[in-house]
């Protein structure tokens, strides 16, 4: 999909953007039979998403991942969902830190360090350091971030794949069923990218999904949300606009003061000092020169 294209869907009105989505919603539902799910996480998004799947086809079941790693009061709010399938990874985030390394930057960032410090292939670590051969370099990593790959820590990309994408895809091996997700492209130029590749409903895809919400904004979400007078997490009524995992460090370079850590010890204190002490967050954030007192 070209560009322009792209951004004359991204500037549709909300009302054009939801009778979009109601029929996006349709199409997946319909080629899968019924055998869907709603990926929930308990944050505003995936809200936003069940409600609308739901308005059309009340029986469709929501699937959360339970990792420990979510505000209480997104977990507390995710639970109180009825109709809910729980999902549990296999081992923990303190394991993943141990085993792989901490999510730091970006997923795009921490993705080229672990494969630089990793990989037995020449090739891939020329590529990473250096670029392909091409105008571009494309594959290589920032020269801003080049200082960690001699960090004392481990850095990775894999605590999403470990802890929500496995469990996620083995409940959809065994039950025969599809996901509708709540990714939108203003997230990520990653999102962007695969949007231009595959729009809204990705049937061709090795893991087909359905992101019916891919051009919304964070404006249609709140606006769709204050319309239905629809409950959302308490947690957005304590100073947070975007939940996802309370102890992730990516993007926390981009957060303005006071960051999501700095907002943690206020709000949630016991487990920010776990975060900082028990996972070792502090020496991690000191590295990248991020406050998080």
């Amino acid at each position: 999909m070209e560009s322009y294209r792209l951004n004359q869907l991204l500037s549709m009105s909300p009302r054009a953007q939801l009778e979009r989505t109601r029929r996006k919603i349709r199409e997946a539902y319909h080629h899968w039979e019924g055998d869907v799910y709603v990926a929930f996480s308990g944050g505003r998004d995936s809200t936003v998403l069940l409600d609308l799947v739901r308005e059309q086809f009340p029986k469709v079941p929501a699937v959360f991942c339970d990792t420990g790693l979510e505000y209480p009061e997104v977990r507390k709010f995710a639970l109180s969902v009825d109709n809910l399938v729980t999902l549990k990874p296999k081992i923990t985030f303190k394991e993943i830190l141990s085993k792989y390394g901490y999510p730091v930057i970006s997923k795009e960032t921490a993705q080229k360090l672990y494969e630089i410090r990793t990989t037995k292939s020449d090739k891939l670590r020329h590529k990473r350091m250096h670029g392909d051969d091409n105008k571009n370099k494309s594959g290589k990593l920032s020269e801003k971030w080049k200082f960690l790959i001699d960090c004392p820590f481990k850095i990775s990309h894999m605590c999403c794949d470990v802890m929500k994408k496995r469990p996620s895809k083995s409940f959809e091996k065994k039950e025969g069923v599809f996901p509708f997700v709540g990714t939108m492209v203003c997230d990520s130029q990653l999102r962007k990218q695969s949007y231009r590749k595959h729009t809204c409903n990705a049937f061709d895809l090795t893991r087909p999904r359905s992101a019916p919400l891919s051009l919304w904004s964070e404006d249609h979400i709140r606006l769709y949300v204050k319309d239905r007078g629809l409950k959302i997490s308490d947690i957005y009524n304590m100073g947070e606009n975007h939940t996802g995992c309370m102890f992730c460090a990516f993007s926390i370079h981009l957060e303005k003061s006071p960051n999501k850590f700095q907002r943690m010890k206020k709000i949630h204190p016991r487990l920010w000092a776990y975060c900082m002490d028990k996972l070792g967050m502090r020496e991690v954030l000191k590295y990248i020169n991020i406050p998080c007192e």
